[in-house]
C-alpha cells in the first residue's frame, strides 16, 4: 500500500520507485553527519530493506518528470509495537519552510504506524521530534546498543554480493 499526501505545491509518497537516488545519496553521503561512511550501494541497500520510505517533493513526481526530491526520511518497523526512524533530512534550500514539520506529522500520522513505538537517534533535532511526542529514553540503563560498525556491513556487503 503507497501513500500520498500533499501541502500547497509539495507531495510527499511512500512509493519507492519515485525516490530519486542521486538526491538521497548525495545528501546522506555527503552533507549529513551520521552517513559520510556509507556508499551509494548501502544508501540503495538501506532503502530496499526498509517498510516504508517516505519521499518529499516541490511537485507531483507521478505526473511531473522534473519535480525535485527536497527531502526523504525512511522507517524499519513491524507495524506493531516498533518503529524506528532514520535518513530524515530536508535539503537546505527547502529549509525553514515548514516542510520538516510536515514531513514529521505525515510520518507519525501514517495509519500503518498508529501507536507504534518510534525510536531515533539525533544530534541536534531534539526540539523537532519533541514536537511529534518523542521524549528522551526512560531508563536508559536498561537499554542496550550494539554499535555499528561500517567495516563489517561493506565486508558482509561485499561477500553477499560476490556470491
Amino acid at each position: 500500500m503507497k501513500s500520498t499526501y500533499t501541502y500547497n505545491q509539495f507531495y510527499i509518497t511512500t512509493d519507492k520507485t519515485l525516490l530519486n537516488l542521486d538526491v538521497i545519496e548525495d545528501f546522506i553521503c555527503k552533507e549529513s553527519y551520521w552517513g559520510k561512511d556509507m556508499t551509494r550501494d548501502l544508501v540503495v541497500k538501506s532503502i530496499e530493506n526498509s517498510n516504508l520510505c517516505f519521499g518529499l517533493f516541490d511537485g507531483n513526481p507521478e505526473v511531473n518528470s522534473s519535480a525535485k526530491q527536497v527531502g526523504f526520511a525512511r522507517i524499519i518497523t513491524d507495524f506493531v509495537r516498533f518503529a524506528y526512524l532514520a535518513d530524515v533530512f530536508v535539503i537546505e534550500e527547502y529549509r525553514g519552510r515548514g516542510l520538516s514539520k510536515w514531513l514529521m506529522e505525515t510520518i507519525v500520522s501514517e495509519p500503518r504506524l498508529k501507536g507504534a513505538a518510534f525510536h531515533l537517534t539525533t544530534k541536534d533535532a531534539h526540539g523537532l521530534y519533541e514536537k511529534f511526542g518523542f521524549q528522551p529514553i526512560d531508563q536508559p540503563e536498561n537499554r542496550m546498543l550494539r554499535p555499528l560498525k561500517i567495516e563489517h556491513i561493506y565486508e558482509a556487503y561485499k561477500q553477499a554480493t560476490d556470491k
